[in-house]
C-alpha cells in the first residue's frame, strides 16, 4: 500500500483516522500498531512474521542488554541485535548482487553459474533497519533508556506513516511522544496541509516528470542530442526531489496528525553552494544517521587529513550501496565521496571567490550528473549518457508535451525560490507559520482543492511507486 494510492487515501486512512480519534488516548498506541502491521501485510504480506519476529527479538537482546552488569556481556548483546538487523538486510537486499558477482567471476574462470532463487526485496526494508540500530545503539550509550512495552518499540519500528521511506527518526527524538503525546486541532490542520502538500509533489509534479523521463530513457540513449539529454536529466531531478520530499512530506504531516514530531529530511538542497552542503540539505536523516553511527566511530575528522579523506569515502561508498545493490549506485557513491574530498582541498576556497550564485549553478550541474549515474543502472548506457550530455551536439528541442514543460518550470520555481528573500518567507509561511482563523481558512480551501485536484489526477494516470520504496 502506498499514500498516492485510492486503496490509501480513500479507504484506508479515513477508517484509520475514525478510528485512532474514537479510541481514548491511552490505547491509541494500539490502534495505530494494529493499522500499521495491516499497511504493511498489505504490500508485503511475506516479510510481515520475519520483520514482526526480528523487532520482538531486538527489543528484548537490549532489554538484556541493559540489565546485564559485565561490560563483555552488553557488547556481547549489542553486537547480536546489530548483526540480527543487518544480517536481514544483507540478505533481503544483497543477496541477489552477491550471487549475481559470484557468477560473474567465475564465468571469467570457465566455471559454471551457481543457481539460486531469486530474492525479494522487502519494501522499506532499509528504513527500519536503520531506526533499529538507532535504538540499540543510542541506548547502549546510555542515550535513552530501554522501552518498557514491547508494544510500544514494535509501533516505533512500524509505524505506517514513516516505516517505507523515512525520515529515518532515532528513538530519543520520539520517545515521549510514544508514551504520551497531545492532539491538538491546530496541529492536526497543519499535518493535513503538509500531507497534501507532498501528495501534490508527488502526483502532480514527479509523476508527471517521470512518465516523460521514462519515454526518454527508454529509447536508444546514443540518439539523445545534448540539448534534450539536458532537460532529461533536469526533469529526472526535479522528479527524484519531489517525489522523495513528497513522501516525506506526507509522512511527516500525518504523525503531525497523529501527535508526533518527526525530523525534517529537505531543506532546499538544490539551492547549494557546495555538495558538503547539499548533503546536509539532501536526506537529512540519512545524513544524520551516517554521520553518527559509522563517520564519527572511524574517527571523523577527529584524526590525520589522509584518514579523514579516507573516512569520508568509506562512508558515501557505503552510502551509495545502502542506496542501492548495484554498481551504478557504488559509483554514485564514490563520485559524491570524490567531489567532498576535493571541496576540502582547494574546491571549497574556489566556491568561496566565485560568490554563492556561480556555486549554487555549478553544484546543481554536479548534482545532475551525479543523479544521471544514480538513475541509469546500466554502467554502458549511463557512460553513453553521460558522455551525450558533453557532446555539445545540439538540435532543436522539440517537445510536445505542454502538461511536462509546464510542469518542469513550476519544479525548477519552487525548487530555487528560497535562494531570494521573498521565497524565504513564502516557505516560511506555508511549513512553519502558525495561522490565523482566516488563514486557516483560506489554507484549508487551497488543500482541499489540491487533495481532489490529486486524486482525480492519480485516477486517470498509471500507478507510480515512490522511487525511494525499493531502498
Amino acid at each position: 500500500m502506498v499514500f498516492s494510492s485510492n486503496i490509501f487515501l480513500l479507504y484506508f486512512l479515513p477508517a484509520f483516522l475514525v478510528l485512532y480519534f474514537v479510541t481514548p488516548n491511552k490505547f491509541r498506541n494500539y490502534t495505530l500498531l494494529l493499522a500499521s502491521l495491516i499497511f504493511y501485510a498489505y504490500g508485503a504480506p511475506d516479510f510481515i512474521i520475519q520483520l514482526t519476529a526480528s523487532t520482538i527479538l531486538n527489543f528484548f537482546l537490549v532489554k538484556f542488554m541493559c540489565k546485564a552488569k559485565k561490560q563483555s556481556v552488553r557488547k556481547l548483546l549489542c553486537g547480536i541485535s546489530i548483526f540480527v538487523s543487518l544480517g536481514l538486510l544483507a540478505y533481503y537486499k544483497y543477496g541477489n548482487f552477491t550471487m549475481e558477482n559470484i557468477n560473474a567471476i567465475r564465468g571469467l574462470f570457465g566455471s559454471e553459474p551457481v543457481e539460486w532463487m531469486k530474492i525479494l526485496l522487502p519494501i522499506g526494508i532499509s528504513f527500519f533497519t536503520f531506526q533499529s540500530i538507532t535504538y540499540t545503539v543510542d541506548t547502549y550509550r546510555g542515550i535513552n533508556q530501554p522501552m518498557r512495552k514491547l508494544s510500544d518499540y514494535i509501533v516505533y519500528i512500524m509505524m505506517f506513516p514513516q516505516l517505507i521511506a523515512g525520515p529515518i527518526v532515532r528513538y530519543n527524538e520520539i520517545a515521549g511522544q510514544i508514551e504520551h503525546r497531545e492532539h491538538k486541532w491546530s496541529e492536526c490542520l497543519h499535518g493535513f496541509y503538509r500531507f497534501v502538500i507532498g501528495l501534490s509533489k508527488k502526483i502532480l509534479i514527479a509523476d508527471v516528470l517521470g512518465r516523460w523521463v521514462d519515454l526518454q530513457l527508454g529509447g536508444d540513449i546514443a540518439l539523445l542530442d545534448t540539448g534534450t539529454s539536458w532537460i532529461v536529466i533536469m526533469a529526472y531531478t526535479m522528479q527524484l526531489y519531489f517525489d522523495f520530499s513528497g513522501y516525506s512530506d506526507m509522512a511527516i504531516g500525518l504523525g503531525r496528525i497523529m501527535g508526533f514530531s518527526f525530523p525534517e529530511n529537505f531543506d532546499n538542497p538544490y539551492n547549494s553552494a557546495s555538495i558538503s552542503e547539499f548533503w546536509r540539505r539532501w536526506h537529512i536523516t540519512l545524513g544524520s544517521f551516517m554521520r553518527n553511527y559509522l563517520y564519527i566511530p572511524l574517527g571523523g575528522n577527529r584524526c590525520s587529513k589522509p584518514r579523514m579523506y579516507f573516512n569520508l569515502w568509506v562512508v558515501f561508498l557505503l552510502s551509495g550501496l545502502w542506496h542501492g545493490a548495484s554498481w551504478n549506485f557504488v559509483i554514485w557513491g564514490a563520485y559524491h565521496g570524490f567531489f567532498l574530498v576535493m571541496e576540502r582541498l582547494f574546491l571549497g576556497k574556489v566556491y568561496k571567490r566565485i560568490g554563492k550564485f556561480p556555486s549554487v549553478l555549478i553544484t546543481f550541474i554536479l548534482v545532475m550528473v551525479g543523479w544521471a549515474i544514480f538513475r541509469i543502472e546500466n554502467i554502458g548506457d549511463c557512460w553513453t549518457f553521460i558522455t551525450r550530455l558533453f557532446s555539445f551536439d545540439f538540435a532543436a528541442v522539440n517537445i510536445h508535451d505542454a502538461q511536462f514543460v509546464t510542469t518542469l518550470v513550476v519544479a525548477l520555481a519552487f525548487s530555487f525560490v528560497a535562494l531570494f528573500g521573498f521565497g524565504k518567507k513564502v516557505m516560511n509561511f506555508v511549513y512553519y507559520t502558525e495561522y490565523s482563523s482566516w488563514q486557516h481558512i483560506v489554507v484549508w480551501i487551497v488543500a482541499m482543492f489540491l487533495l481532489l485536484f490529486s486524486i482525480a489526477a492519480l485516477n486517470v494516470s498509471s500507478f507510480s511507486p515512490f522511487i525511494y520504496f525499493r531502498f
